[in-house]
């Protein structure tokens, strides 16, 4: 018996979530820089003639105050329900008790400049079954993908997470 049903199945690359951010202030690239690079000044390469930053650090995130504007997901993100990512999409999940993150990896694009607005989405990208200690496991995938107003990838990553 497979812990992927045909809905799930169908559901792969759907949106579970997006997010837009307001444009980016100089100032939030520099409080960034400062605090990343703390007790250290930032290096060179952020810094241009007259004191200015150019660009973010890759590791800035202009979603971590509060977004313009975001997707409402078709029902409340539940705390501590594994099922949480199939609900948002609108399907029913797998109804596994635990789970547990099981890494993530990026890469970088086109650099976050001041004035910049990031689209942020979040789709679901794969299923993968096995077998462990604890018996079924389900392995989830999502693809988080950040472009920039004129459409350049800015970040992209993949979040597993392992749920049994």
């Amino acid at each position: 018996m497979s812990l992927v049903s045909e809905q799930m199945r169908a559901s792969l690359g759907a949106v579970a979530d997006w997010r837009v951010s307001f444009p980016v202030a100089a100032s939030d690239i520099r409080r960034w820089a400062i605090a990343v690079y703390y007790p250290d000044p930032p290096p060179a390469h952020f810094v241009v003639p007259g004191g200015g930053l150019l660009v973010a650090p890759e590791e800035f995130n202009p979603f971590a105050w509060i977004v313009a504007d975001r997707m409402v997901p078709a029902v409340a993100p539940l705390q501590r329900d594994s099922d949480r990512l199939e609900k948002t999409i609108g399907i029913a999940g797998p109804g596994l008790r635990h789970q547990i993150n099981g890494g993530s990896d990026v890469v970088y694009g086109a650099p976050i400049r001041a004035g910049d607005v990031i689209r942020s989405e979040t789709r679901l990208h794969s299923y993968r079954e096995k077998t462990g200690r604890m018996g079924p496991m389900l392995i989830t995938v999502t693809e988080v993908e950040w472009t920039n107003q004129d459409g350049a990838r800015v970040k992209l990553g993949h979040d597993t997470s392992i749920r049994y």
